[in-house]
């Protein structure tokens, strides 16, 4: 197969990938809410006083945001390792999509619960999000970089590897995230968002060919 024909086999996956990454990351926006004047006077607040009530809504904003970007800007590199295709990796990438676009749900219900009996398990719901989501990254690695099964022909043995072992953090990393939510909500959403912030750093010290977000 010609690199052009590598190319226009993975091309449509890829578009479809990016349409249901930016479809969830721009959903997030939607919990933000604007208080109404009436709504202000009914609860006897400012406008000001109102925004800093709505701080779980923009912590798990942000929070999610960061993580469907690396999510995202990882994808993408990731195609440039993989150059053909399967049916059962399409499906793959499909059940991988397919928690990406769930990460709204969990999202909203950690803003609205954080402050209430329900945190914990808001928390827990948050954090098993991103664990399937590790998981799902695991599965689609592994079944393309099998015996080189899917990627293209230039990619070294000692890059397949490094990126193997790289993606082995994620599910063990989230497993704790989401276990913590059972004692401390706090350190679960900061395992969270710390772990956004270790993957997008760790990716841009590597070349495309190293990059990988378990």
């Amino acid at each position: 197969m010609t690199a052009d024909a590598e190319v226009k086999e993975t091309a449509r996956v890829e578009a479809f990938s990016d349409g249901v990454f930016s479809i969830a990351i721009t959903l997030l926006v939607l919990e933000l809410r604007v208080p109404s004047a009436g709504d202000l006077t009914s609860r006897g607040l400012s406008l000001g006083e109102a925004l800093l009530r709505q701080w779980p809504s923009f912590l798990g904003y942000v929070t999610s945001f960061a993580t469907i970007l690396v999510m995202w800007v990882n994808h993408h590199r990731l195609f440039t390792l993989i150059r053909r295709t399967s049916s059962l990796f399409l499906y793959l990438n499909g059940l991988l999509l397919l928690a990406v676009a769930f990460v709204p749900f969990p999202t909203a219900v950690l803003a609205a619960h954080l402050e209430d009996a329900g945190s914990r398990t808001a928390a827990a719901v948050y954090a098993g999000t991103f664990f399937a989501i590790a998981i799902f990254y695991n599965l689609l690695w592994r079944y393309a970089s099998a015996d080189n099964r899917l990627l293209g022909r230039s990619i070294r043995e000692s890059d397949r590897d490094r990126i193997t072992r790289r993606y082995r953090i994620g599910p063990t990393a989230y497993l704790i995230a989401f276990l913590l939510a059972f004692v401390s909500v706090p350190a679960s959403v900061g395992l969270c968002a710390a772990l956004a912030l270790y993957f997008a750093s760790s990716g841009s010290r590597h070349g495309p060919e190293e990059d990988a977000r378990p």
